[in-house]
């Protein structure tokens, strides 16, 4: 993939894929999958070189939902229990 193809999708995740405090849903991952294709072919960005190094991009944003998710939670909880 391009290096341009690369930046674009690590920007892309980074601006769109925030921790959700509501239960991840495939709709949501595929909106986002489709928003992305379309941003990435308005920058002139194949679709095609981004599938070729990561596979499904809707796979792809659904696992970095559920790490931002998890990240949030653990941020979210206290280390120890209050007293």
């Amino acid at each position: 993939m391009s290096e341009h193809a690369i930046e674009f999708l690590r920007g892309w995740i980074g601006e769109k894929v925030q921790c959700q405090h509501s239960p991840i849903q495939i709709e949501q991952a595929e909106t986002l999958a489709k928003e992305c294709c379309a941003k990435a072919a308005e920058a002139g960005i194949l679709l095609e070189d981004i599938q070729e190094e990561v596979g499904d991009i809707q796979e792809l944003i659904a696992s970095r939902l559920e790490e931002a998710a998890e990240e949030g939670n653990s941020e979210t909880k206290p280390d120890t229990p209050a007293e």
